[in-house]
């Protein structure tokens, strides 16, 4: 249980800049759709490079590795 109180801390402490993120996008006069799906393709983007570094590196976080054997 602690990486899924670990990753809750991690998201609250992230939450403020990532709201003050989207309020500056849609001033600068995107859609709040247009910043959505921006910043999901960028987080995307880096869970792919994360994710292959782990691949590379030969280890695994043991939340991915639960996530791989999940077989839904």
């Amino acid at each position: 249980m602690a990486d899924m109180k670990q990753n809750l801390t991690c998201r609250q402490a992230l939450a403020n800049a990532f709201q003050a993120l989207t309020d500056e996008a849609v001033k600068a006069g995107w859609s709040e759709g247009d910043v959505a799906l921006a910043l999901a393709e960028i987080a995307e983007e880096r869970v792919i490079e994360v994710t292959a570094k782990v691949i590379m590196e030969g280890s695994i976080h043991p939340q991915f590795a639960a996530a791989g054997r999940h077989t839904g």
